[in-house]
């Protein structure tokens, strides 16, 4: 079992940044896939971003390409979410997830382990 939780959320400003963290505690001792998703208020939680077990390799949802990098210690047993330039339409509810089969993936469902989220607002 692995647990996360995140961290990081709150109100910015439209043009502005914010930094997300995710640490997992638990079965630590191997490495997991990471992901972001997001659920915004009506409407279904979206895959945001993810990065592989060695940091390596990354995917992003196209609205957020070139705004928010997702990154990771190992050492450290966090993941993070870099979000620059946020839009009023980022506004949701960010949650990080582990997936301990795959190397990398951008499916909600392949993920088996999930945190409780983080609000972020942005104001027009």
């Amino acid at each position: 079992q692995v647990q996360l939780v995140e961290s990081g959320g709150g109100l910015v400003q439209a043009g502005g940044s914010l930094g997300l963290s995710c640490a997992a505690s638990g079965r630590t001792s191997r490495t997991y896939a990471m992901g972001w998703f997001r659920r915004a208020p009506g409407k279904e939680r979206e895959f945001v971003a993810a990065i592989s077990r060695n940091g390596l390799n990354t995917y992003y949802v196209d609205s957020v390409k070139g705004r928010f990098t997702i990154s990771r210690d190992n050492a450290k047993n966090t993941v993070y979410l870099q979000m620059n330039s946020l839009k009023p339409e980022d506004t949701a509810v960010y949650y990080c997830a582990a997936d301990e089969d795959r190397f990398i993936t951008a499916m909600q469902y392949e993920y088996d382990y999930w945190g409780q989220g983080t609000q972020v607002t942005v104001s027009s």
